[in-house]
């Protein structure tokens, strides 16, 4: 991963790859840490919206093919409070949640991730010192709840050229100032694709 200084002592940015995400998810601790890294890492959800989103939220689409998270209340960023918005779910994830709220008999309007914000936050931290330990790889140390997120825009955005205007809208951002620091960060293999085609083998 890529770490970029954030002007604090020992805080750091981290760029995460998918083989990363793969990592913490190895290392998580229960089902439910790992949906916690799923919907951070791949529905790009926020630390405080995780404990929103309770199984009555999983919509399919009209075309029965496709799901979307409804989230209820996301980030004030306009000033105009939080609003609610549909965050596409992947059809992995929808399977995880699936399976997840029938083992554990959650309930369809309680949360599927039954923690406060300090606790998801909580576990990531255990999940990411798990995943240093088991490869060795202290940057694991640095991941926060956040990096999930990133991680998401950074794929969507940089590896898959998704549309921003499509990316803002299910991922919460209100500007394209907001998203503009994960378009300029490409990922080693962005990097690497780039010299190969300008013959820089």
């Amino acid at each position: 991963m890529r770490l970029e200084a954030t002007g604090k002592p020992d805080q750091y940015k981290c760029w995460l790859t998918d083989g990363e995400i793969e990592e913490l998810r190895r290392a998580a601790g229960s089902h439910r840490d790992d949906l916690v890294i799923q919907l951070g890492a791949s529905v790009g959800l926020r630390t405080f919206e995780i404990p929103q989103v309770a199984p009555k939220h999983v919509k399919r689409t009209p075309d029965g093919d496709h799901f979307r998270l409804r989230v209820p209340e996301g980030k004030d960023t306009t000033g105009s409070g939080g609003k609610p918005r549909d965050a596409y779910l992947p059809r992995e994830v929808e399977g995880d949640i699936h399976r997840f709220v029938r083992s554990e008999d959650v309930g369809r309007h309680e949360p599927i991730v039954n923690l406060s914000e300090s606790g998801v936050r909580a576990v990531v931290k255990r999940t990411a010192e798990r995943a240093a330990e088991v490869t060795g790889d202290e940057d694991y140390l640095h991941v926060s709840s956040h990096d999930l997120r990133r991680r998401f825009a950074q794929r969507l955005l940089v590896d898959k050229q998704v549309n921003p205007r499509v990316v803002m809208q299910v991922g919460g951002w209100d500007s394209f100032q907001a998203i503009e620091p994960y378009l300029n960060a490409p990922t080693p293999e962005v990097v690497n694709e780039a010299f190969e085609e300008a013959g820089f083998a």
